[in-house]
């Protein structure tokens, strides 16, 4: 199992802070960014070796790489997605393919969450369950319009996840962790490659939705009352800097 950080978005809605910087290296607590947490609680889950993948202002990624190698005791590999500021998200992951078989923990490089989220999708692998990927829930926060929502059947899968769905029909939201389990590396690249070519402004989690159309198990972790934060403008950015805990 290897870690996954998708850090290739431009944050234009964080401007002028992202004018030279990826949103993924804002400052949450002194000198300590939304990437350090990221990479902070992958380790702490016993993951030492990280894929990042980067995009717009890549190369202030790749001059912090020997220092958080360091700093958290880890080995990078970044993976380059030089349509980032054209292309969603979907994309960015199918990049990262190559390493889908050795089970992934991803989490999204603009989201900080506390280090529980991880415990608990790694927790969420017992033995004989079937499942192709398991998503980290928030099902306490109340919903707008603009969270990613989920809707899951009897048996605790993914049957629906989108952001255009009434808030009062989803079980909750998806707040940007999953687990990748290896048996899932082939379907899951070809759900995501149909999706970014059918429409490249799509989001991966529009290739989940694909893989779940396609019969694969996409099981729902709920992660329990967490202060947590998808950092999208500086309202959000603000609220990232009261949670973050330090580096």
């Amino acid at each position: 199992m290897i870690g996954l950080i998708l850090a290739a978005g431009a944050g234009r809605r964080l401007r002028p802070d992202t004018d030279h910087l990826p949103k993924t290296l804002l400052p949450v607590d002194g000198d300590c960014t939304i990437l350090d947490i990221g990479l902070r609680n992958l380790a702490g889950a016993g993951l030492t070796d990280i894929v990042v993948v980067v995009g717009y202002a890549a190369a202030a990624v790749a001059d912090r790489v020997p220092d958080l190698q360091r700093r958290y005791d880890v080995s990078l590999d970044l993976v380059y997605n030089n349509r980032a500021e054209e292309w969603n998200n979907a994309y960015s992951l199918w990049l990262a393919r190559e390493y889908f078989s050795s089970g992934m923990l991803m989490v999204n490089g603009d989201t900080v969450h506390p280090a529980s989220v991880e415990h608990a999708l790694l927790a969420a692998r017992k033995p004989g369950l079937a499942a192709d990927l398991i998503l980290a829930i928030d099902t306490v926060k109340k919903l707008a319009d603009e969270e990613m929502k989920v809707v899951i059947d009897d048996r605790g899968r993914l049957t629906r996840i989108t952001k255009h769905m009434d808030p009062a029909d989803a079980h909750g939201e998806y707040i940007g962790a999953a687990l990748i389990e290896p048996r899932a590396a082939i379907a899951l690249a070809d759900a995501l490659e149909a999706t970014w070519r059918r429409d490249p402004g799509l989001y991966y989690e529009d290739g989940f939705q694909e893989l779940a159309d396609r019969g694969g198990a996409v099981v729902l972790e709920p992660v329990g009352e967490v202060d947590w934060v998808e950092v999208d403008d500086h309202r959000d950015l603000l609220r990232a800097r009261e949670i973050a805990g330090r580096c």
